[in-house]
């Protein structure tokens, strides 16, 4: 049974350690103080919750958009959240769409980043203990704000295991110089 943040529940303020230990990011600069958010127009109401509910806990969010809800193109705002995570300038980001996928799709082909989607928290937390999720990835149209929220907190205050768990996640980043044992 795993046990979830709930509303008394201490979670991590930007003043906490670092919780992203996977050695497979561990040489990159990283701002654990920073969240970054963006949705496509099926996710801007969330979005504007859920960026809320980061301010309220201290966290500083930089929201990449979009500014409404007029139609876009998930894509043209997965790839710069994604693109800043990869990097190391922000640890963590929070992508959300109709469903999930399309942001997931795009976010996991950067370097580093593993984006999870997550409709309940039990899910957010596996995502987080056993993948290092540094992405969480919201189906906006299928969770009710207050879903959504305690999906995001429960994210946010899951540690990472490591042990063997991390080198499962070692493994997801491609070494170039590495033979394909099934060809």
């Amino acid at each position: 049974m795993l046990l979830l943040p709930t509303a008394h529940s201490k979670l991590p303020t930007p003043n906490s350690p670092p919780i992203h230990t996977s050695a497979s990011h561990a040489n990159m600069s990283s701002n654990h103080n920073k969240v970054l958010i963006a949705s496509d127009h099926a996710g801007f109401a969330l979005k504007e919750a859920l960026e809320a509910e980061l301010k309220a806990l201290g966290y500083e969010v930089d929201d990449l958009g979009p500014g409404s809800e007029a139609s876009t193109d998930y894509a043209d705002y997965a790839h710069p959240l994604a693109a800043r995570v990869s990097s190391g300038e922000a640890e963590r980001g929070v992508l959300l769409c109709g469903t999930g996928l399309g942001m997931s799709y795009t976010a996991n082909r950067y370097p580093h980043v593993r984006a999870a989607v997550a409709w309940t928290p039990e899910i957010a937390a596996l995502a987080r203990k056993h993948n290092d999720a540094n992405v969480l990835v919201v189906p906006a149209r299928f969770v009710s704000d207050e879903d959504a929220i305690a999906i995001l907190r429960t994210w946010l205050g899951t540690p990472f295991e490591g042990g063997r768990h991390e080198k499962r996640v070692d493994k997801i980043e491609r070494d170039p110089d590495a033979v394909d044992p099934h060809a």
